[in-house]
C-alpha cells in the first residue's frame, strides 16, 4: 500500500499537514494535521510498504512495545483508507 498521488506532506508553522495538490484539491475538502508519529508513518507510505515494514521501522525509531505500535499503525492505516488516501 502507499499514499495516493495528489497529496503532499508539508511543515507549516511547526505543524505537519497534508495538502492536496492538482485535481485532488478539487475532490478533497479538508486538511489533515499529523503528529510526529503520523508524519513518520506517512513518509513510509510515500513508497510502497506493508504494515509489517511499518511496524519494523516504528519499533526501530520509537521506544514503543510491539502491541502498541501494531495497534497504532492499524488505526492510522484504517483512517487513511477510509478517507481514500491509499492505493
Amino acid at each position: 500500500m502507499k499514499i495516493k498521488e495528489g497529496f503532499v506532506l508539508k511543515n507549516v508553522a511547526d505543524a505537519t499537514i497534508v495538502v492536496p495538490t492538482g485535481k485532488t484539491s478539487l475532490d478533497f475538502n479538508g486538511m489533515i494535521t499529523l503528529n510526529d508519529t503520523g508524519a513518520f508513518l506517512w513518509r513510509l507510505l510515500e513508497d510502497e510498504t506493508t504494515e509489517e515494514q511499518m511496524l519494523a521501522a516504528m519499533l526501530k525509531e520509537y521506544d514503543v512495545d510491539e502491541a502498541t505500535a501494531r495497534t497504532g499503525i492499524a488505526r492510522f492505516v484504517a483512517k487513511l483508507a477510509n478517507e481514500g488516501l491509499l492505493v
